[in-house]
């Protein structure tokens, strides 16, 4: 922290610093906010701060968040431990002179170039530890609001100046205007939202795009769905284009980057950015030829042929100095016991000391040995009967005592050694993994002591809480009081050690599972034998042990050891610590203790606190034990903490670094040296060689190195060699890094219960190069990488659950985690708390980096600090970080004694549960092994293909439905060519027969229409044409009804009138700025000469809010048709040929496309007789139809099938069911429909919605079993995850499994397959989604990985032909081949209605012809879809074999990436299953890089969880680097009426600016 303003710290009276440390304290352990710290600080240093006249105080402490890091040191003493201590403090273990000068001069080198990396952009709230400026109101009483905002604008722009230098290596030259950009970003980032008028964000977002290849813009209306709610029904297309561009011309050049159309927007220059960093060479250059191979190959990182091997000889295995026989050392560690406890009884023990530091409780070995014995003799026979004890010897019991509390436990301990059973001695009650271990031990009992008992949860009736995970246990008190005294002729049981277990010490594996390591009697006896020879202890001398005394050193030493010595351990718990860190130094001075147990940090609190005693002195030591001396960093901690306290009569020679593992014990110590001796030697090693695992003095660059010293000799009696870490235990060569393995009777015997882990790891025979065993001595690995020096002096270089094997090459995350702390973390990272492991993505192992990050960072100095941390890494330890992230302080989970978790973490980190609030993703830079892009191969022309199937034996993709010339149909309909006639014929013939039946939200009819109503009701239209609208025929008119009878009636009176319909969909009165746009486009596109609709929407259309949206002055004539002059027309229009155009289908694609086709009278004719042969209707038959009417088959269904074929259609306008969803089923149910038509949207509504009221579906009398077929009308790729989930969950109110099938049909061709009645069952398979990158098609099974579940489109319908086409040669291709699906038929449309007439265009997608072949003559229309044909076993309705045809998806959609061709629903449908909390997803590319955007239906915290997930799971499934994640809030993806997903809408959206992210994440 900064000082307060005023005179620094020193001028505070001490019980003030000591307040503000406490409160320090509180906020750093999470006891209060940051609110309520900064409330109580400011109050207890109002009195000291000098009260500058009129500014409020919050202004005044602003300037603390910039003190920039260096004034600290120059602060005054007193407070110099409060400030270390705070938020800023980084973690010292790691701390390392020699490191941070090393990454300063890795970061200088990149001085010369400013950062041009894309910040993220990230919507305020998302940001909950705002800045402090971005909080402060500007304060009236003293400046104006613009001043306060200029400050923030010039803040900025300062930090933009001082903005992050960069590597060369890093980045291509910063862009024109990068910092324009960024300074628009990090406005808009930077508290003020939208608000921000003025920024260049906005000049941006209101600048259009324009791309001069397309004809131009209909519409001049840029139309952006503003409100959140997502308008179920909207077709917008993004910017009025008009079919009649060029289909082959990809859309993507749209938005050309560099050297094209210049992109203005804030997206895209940030996207600019993003690009520029990517052109950065990777590693390993990837190879520039491709082979089209039929396998992806995952490229293998090939070693880099300069890396250096080792070179020495293999090591032989080193011994320590042989193990002394001490005449009085007793034959077991209780016998120690039994003999101090009966000879010694008044000699000090244990101390322990009170929360502050003060002694509060010896207990003398007299108290051991008679409580222990109670305790042991209460066990084995006061809590059961005599007949049936709860206990045995053998049996295992858990401890759960507080770390401030050693007595208790010590008691324990040897209560359960006296009563022979085993204790298992764990951390607080609670964890999950901790269960598992009791269980595995098998469990029953905890001792514990009252309090703590009285601290654990409890049920309503008193019964302590059965933790998750854990076994049911009974808990036994051990407080005094509760234990019966031993009989005077009662003795405990006390043998000579053995190899029985004695106790078991829990380890947590680096994948997070708790084991136990079985300690035997004589292991915990020679250990303690070992210790004493190498510490040289003597009875009665006293040890300070800052160390857990559960487990490890804490447990061996102050616990056992001193036991055996008949030592006084005085025993500092880490409460004490945190608020009087200098306490153990005390007590040295004060005991004149001659060992103290120490970790790094309490060496490095010591030295924070150490101004304010003056007076201690350490010249007792003659050991200070540093127990995490097997850490590469603590050589610093020890050297500062050293050149610190010799003044204090610290000895050099008494610093005693140690390794210890659980498995192995204690595996080497320096032992106490002789005064005046030489200092051991460092080594420096060269970082580069360690990630080769050969050990090399640094010489090239100091910026790599790393410095370790010697943790000392082999233990007494113990022989250590250094095998390989993976594979067989080869032994190392003597210039090689690997696995320490010790063996002696001291160390572990096994863990408990698991037998399997415990044969690879306590019974190790070591092999040669040879592969032969060297020498039958087992050895134990102790987890510790490290090799042995010059002088047998052994060195450890980091921890095997640390290790991360990236591409091959080793790193330790201790290393990174120095390296990220070395880069000025100080304003960035809270108390030096980060985290470092390695998930497994793509083949290889990837860095993620997870900080905490301090309350008052502001944005800036934190994405400041990212940058430099991963050019940092890159430059010392040559690997590329994965991920980095900053979480809120005091978010990560903590161990016991408060370190950070790492595999909670990581296990956070992958199931998306860390919620940072900031992420940097680098996949570009460190994913190295994608497989080579494929290059299309040329000069293999279309023939060649063909007759290479040919040779092949495949046969041409081809398939048709039944022929129409074949079907007799002897109906009286055919006779008639025109529909006019038929509906006239209809209104002589069955005049009352009811065509049209319109229900409401309740169901009830509503309107109905017989043949003979409708004949009528055209006719008072046509005739009202021709009066008001003074028509001609051919001239177009617009119908603009909501879906009903009134808009057939309208359609068939413009035939009568001989007009030519255009149906639009109404606008949205509640969101006309979205809707009427589209009408309008309609309108003058169709140059239509007349609008049909209703009163009300002629209001609308003429309304002030249409007014702000389109014209409304230039409307066309306008009339409503609610009342009608009965009037007769004269005659009916009957046009000279079937070829005449009868009317206009307009839609928008998925593209954005807006299109009309011509449709003819006898297309309109051929598709009516279609559609009843294949659905076999007549007029006694009922459906019921779901749908929009407005385009494509929807409208057909609606409009024109009744009228052809004469059943009955009972219309369900959709928007109807959002407020009542049974509608749809119970109609289907009360009428007893056979055949129903619905979309996906209404199919959808219908699962999410009705999915869990089945019952209330099956109360209220619904039963499907009428239904035969259930058809979702569709032009795209059939959703078989949502009609499976429909069928399965309707299963139970009787519908059919075979019913649900869909149909597929396109702009060309409207309907090309319907399932209908007759005809085999729609099928399924799965074929192989890397093959259909490649345009080809492998069927695989059920299950295989990378496989995709393709159903069918329904049957092909009669006088129906497609073939498979090569989209690029336009040749046919054969059965195993992915192509575009081509067509021929009488109903297929006449072509394109534009305003351009484009005949190349035309004739392309509707009179197109094979480039050879047997079909060359054929005129086919282009379906713009790829798809495959498949020839089953099936037997269709002619008798020969079934050809089913699948789609696979838009050729307008796909992206081309890497060479291969992806579908965006594939990646889509990924990224969805990634987590619970993404409601939507849709992708697009723009620029070559994949941008995914995904709705976040969970809180705001979780959009930044999104992103590793989202990049981890297209890289793992779809081999794709993701460029950029956008997070939004839910519906904001536009769909149109059909559901289908306007990704090129949205697209041009994001990079217009419009989306209003919650966070945008820019991968590197």
């Amino acid at each position: 922290m900064a000082e307060p303003a005023g005179g620094g710290a020193c001028s505070l009276p001490r019980e003030i610093r000591e307040q503000l440390a406490e409160l320090e304290l509180e906020l750093s352990e999470g006891d209060i906010t940051q609110k309520g710290y900064e409330k109580k600080r400011a109050k207890l240093l109002a009195p000291y701060i000098p009260q500058t006249h009129g500014v409020d105080p919050a202004l005044q402490k602003e300037p603390r968040n910039q003190t920039p890091a260096p004034a600290a040191t120059s602060a005054p003493s007193s407070s110099k431990y409060h400030r270390a201590r705070s938020g800023g403090a980084r973690d010292e273990r790691y701390r390392s002179d020699i490191h941070t000068e090393a990454v300063q001069a890795a970061l200088a080198k990149h001085k010369e170039q400013k950062m041009a990396l894309p910040m993220p952009t990230k919507r305020r709230s998302t940001f909950v530890q705002s800045p402090a400026d971005a909080c402060t109101p500007p304060d009236t009483s003293s400046a104006s609001e613009d001043e306060g905002s200029l400050r923030r604008q010039a803040a900025l722009s300062a930090a933009l100046h001082q903005s992050l230098q960069n590597a060369e290596s890093w980045i291509n030259r910063s862009i024109q205007g990068s910092s324009t950009s960024s300074s628009a970003s990090s406005t808009l980032s930077h508290g003020e939202g939208k608000g921000t008028s003025g920024t260049l964000a906005d000049v941006f977002a209101n600048t259009r795009i324009e791309n001069f290849s397309v004809p131009p813009d209909v519409t001049a209306t840029t139309s952006s769905s503003s409100s959140s709610a997502r308008p179920a029904t909207i077709d917008i297309p993004p910017s009025g284009i008009v079919k009649g561009t060029h289909k082959g011309s990809n859309r993507s050049s749209l938005m050309d980057t560099a050297d094209g159309v210049p992109v203005n927007s804030r997206v895209s220059t940030k996207i600019q950015q993003l690009l520029n960093t990517l052109k950065r060479p990777k590693r390993p250059p990837l190879k520039e030829f491709f082979v089209d191979d039929f396998e992806e190959i995952v490229e293998v990182p090939q070693p880099d042929p300069n890396q250096p091997k080792p070179e020495g000889r293999q090591m032989t295995p080193v011994k320590g100095e042989p193990l002394g026989v001490v005449c009085n050392w007793p034959p077991a560690l209780e016998a120690a016991l039994q003999r101090w406890g009966t000879t010694q009884a008044k000699c000090p023990c244990l101390t322990a000391l009170d929360v502050t530091g003060k002694p509060v409780y010896t207990l003398t070995y007299g108290k051991l040995w008679s409580r222990s014995l109670k305790l042991a003799y209460t066990l084995l026979n006061k809590l059961g009967t005599k007949n049936e004890p709860v206990l045995k010897p053998g049996d295992r019991v858990a401890l759960v005592y507080p770390n401030n509390d050693p007595v208790m436990f010590m008691v324990a301990f040897y209560g359960c050694l006296l009563a022979e059973v085993i204790p298992v001695p764990i951390e607080d009650a609670g964890g999950q993994q901790i269960g598992f271990l009791l269980g595995s031990c098998g469990i029953t009992l905890a001792l514990t002591t009252e309090v703590c008992l009285k601290g654990l949860p409890k049920t309503q009736n008193g019964e302590i809480v059965q933790f998750k995970g854990w076994p049911r246990l009974k808990w036994v008190v051990t407080d005094s009081k509760y234990l019966s005294k031993s009989p005077k002729d009662w003795q405990p049981n006390i043998s000579t050690a053995g190899t029985e277990p004695a106790y078991i010490e829990y380890k947590t594996s680096k994948e997070g599972s708790v084991m136990g390591v079985t300690v035997s009697r004589i292991a915990m006896l020679s250990h303690c034998q070992a210790l004493s020879q190498a510490c040289n202890y003597s009875e009665g001398e006293t040890i300070v042990n800052v160390l857990d005394f559960k487990k490890d050193a804490g447990l061996w030493h102050g616990m056992l050891t001193n036991v055996m010595n008949k030592l006084h351990t005085l025993s500092v718990p880490y409460s004490v610590m945190k608020t009087c860190p200098l306490s153990w130094v005390q007590r040295v001075h004060t005991h004149k203790a001659k060992v103290a147990l120490v970790k790094c940090r309490d060496l490095h609190w010591a030295m924070m606190a150490h101004r304010d005693q003056r007076d201690v002195s350490l010249s007792s030591l003659r050991m200070l034990i540093v127990t995490d001396g097997a850490n590469p960093w603590s050589v610093s901690s020890c050297d500062a903490f050293l050149s610190l306290f010799q003044s204090h009569g610290l000895k050099p020679e008494a610093i005693c670094p140690c390794a210890t593992s659980p498995e192995a014990m204690t595996v080497a110590i320096r032992r106490p040296g002789v005064p005046g001796a030489p200092l051991p030697g460092r080594a420096i090693l060269s970082m580069s060689g360690l990630s080769y695992g050969v050990i090399r003095v640094n010489t090239e660059d100091k910026n790599s190195a790393l410095t370790v010293q010697d943790v000392g000799h082999v233990m007494p009696g113990g022989m250590m060699c250094i095998v390989k870490p993976d594979g067989s235990p080869q032994l190392c060569k003597t210039d090689e890094i690997g696995e320490i393995c010790v063996s002696s009777r001291t160390g572990g015997m096994m863990y408990y219960g698991l037998t399997g882990v415990t044969k690879n790891t306590f019974e190790v025979i070591p092999v040669n190069s040879a592969g032969s065993p060297v020498g039958d001595v087992p050895f134990v690995r102790s987890g510790l990488l490290g090799f042995v020096g010059p002088g047998s002096l052994v060195f450890v270089v980091g921890k095997i659950d640390g290790l991360l094997t990236v591409s091959g090459r080793r790193h330790n995350a201790d290393d990174i985690v120095a390296t990220g702390l070395a880069v000025e973390s100080i304003k960035t990272v809270y108390r030096g708390r980060i985290a470092v492991f390695s998930v497994s993505v793509f083949y290889d192992e990837r860095i993620v980096v997870v900080a905490e990050q301090r309350p008052d960072a502001s944005e800036e100095d934190s994405f400041q600090w990212m940058s430099r941390v991963l050019q940092a890494i890159d430059s010392i330890h040559q690997v590329g970080v994965y991920c980095l992230a900053l979480v809120p302080a005091n978010s990560l989970p903590k161990t016991p004694l408060g370190g950070i978790h790492i595999s909670q973490t990581k296990q956070h980190f992958l199931e998306g549960s860390l919620h940072p609030c900031n992420i940097l993703m680098c996949p570009h830079t460190c994913v190295t092994n994608l497989p080579k892009p494929r290059q299309k191969q040329p000069g293999v022309g279309p023939a060649s293909v063909m007759v290479g199937n040919l040779v092949a034996g495949k046969r041409i993709a081809q398939a048709a439905g039944r022929d129409l010339g074949q079907i007799e149909d002897n109906d009286l309909v055919r006779k008639h060519q025109f529909l006019t006639e038929v509906l006239q014929w209809r209104a002589q013939a069955t005049p009352d027969h009811t065509l049209f039946l319109l229900l409401n939200a309740k169901g009830t009819p509503v309107c109905t229409a017989t043949c003979l109503q409708l004949h009528k009701r055209a006719e008072r239209i046509a005739s009202v044409l021709y009066d008001k609208g003074h028509l001609n025929a051919g001239d177009n008119v617009v119908l603009l009804y909501p879906p009903g009878i009134e808009l057939i009636a309208a359609f068939h009176g413009c035939l009568y009138a001989g007009c030519i319909p255009v149906t639009v969909r109404p606008p949205h009165a509640q969101n006309l700025t979205a809707t009427l746009p589209t009408v309008r486009m309609i309108v003058d596109v169709s140059k239509a000469a007349c609008i049909l609709t209703t009163q009300t929407l002629m209001r609308l259309l003429k309304s002030r809010e249409a007014a702000a949206a389109v014209d409304v002055k230039t409307w066309p004539t306008i009339i409503d048709t609610d009342d009608l002059p009965r009037k007769r027309l004269p005659q009916i229009y009957k046009p000279p040929t079937p070829e005449m155009l009868a009317y206009l289908d307009f839609s928008v694609s998925t593209t954005g496309m807006l299109t009309g086709v011509k449709m003819s009278h006898s297309a309109v004719n051929a598709l009516c007789r279609a559609i009843k042969l294949q659905c076999e209707l007549y007029s006694s038959r009922q459906i019921a139809i779901c749908l929009d009417p407005y385009c494509g088959l929807g409208f057909t269904l609606w409009c024109l099938c009744s009228v052809y074929s004469g059943h009955q259609s009972i219309l369900i306008p959709p928007m109807e069911l959002e407020s009542n969803l049974f509608l749809w089923l119970s109609t289907v149910s009360q009428h007893k429909i056979r055949d129903t038509f619905c979309s996906y949207s209404v199919m959808e509504l219908c699962t999410k919605g009705l999915g869990n009221q089945v019952e209330v579906l099956k109360a209220r009398g619904i039963n499907l079993s009428c239904v035969r077929t259930c058809v979702v009308v569709a032009e795209e790729r059939p959703r078989i995850s949502l009609t499976q989930s429909f069928s399965k969950l309707f299963k139970d109110i009787g519908l059919s499994s075979r019913a649900v099938s869909t149909t597929f049909g396109s702009r060309v061709n409207v309907a090309i397959c319907l399932q209908g009645t007759s005809g085999p069952d729609p099928t399924t398979v799965y074929v192989d989604l890397k093959s259909l990158r490649h345009d080809r098609v492998r069927l695989v099974e059920r299950g295989a990985p990378q496989s995709l579940l393709l159903s069918e489109s329904g049957k092909i319908l009669p006088g129906v032909k497609v073939i498979i086409v090569n989209p690029e040669t336009k040749g046919p291709v054969g059965d195993s081949h992915l192509g575009e699906i081509w067509v021929t038929s009488p109903h297929t449309a006449s072509g394109y209605y534009t305003i351009y007439d484009n005949e190349s265009l035309q004739a392309d997608h509707f009179n197109t012809r094979l480039s050879f072949g047997d079909a060359a003559q054929t005129l086919w229309a282009r379906t713009g879809y790829l798809g495959f044909v498949r020839r089953t076993e099936l037997t269709a309705a002619s008798g020969d074999r079934h050809d089913a045809l699948y789609v696979v998806g838009a050729l307008d959609e796909t992206l081309e990436l890497r060479g291969l061709r992806y579908h965006p629903i594939d990646i889509e449908t990924s990224v969805s299953r990634t987590h619970r909390s993404i409601a939507e997803c849709a992708v697009f590319t723009w620029t070559n890089l994949l941008v995914v955007v995904v709705e976040l239906c969970g809180c705001e915290q979780e959009a930044l969880d999104l992103v590793p997930l989202v990049t981890n799971v297209v890289l793992e499934e779809h081999y794709l680097i993701v460029g950029v994640v956008v997070v939004v809030d839910p519906g904001v993806i536009p769909i149109n009426s059909r559901g289908e997903k306007q990704r090129m809408h949205l697209r041009d959206s994001f990079l217009a600016d419009q989306l209003d992210p919650i966070y945008v994440a820019y991968n590197m």
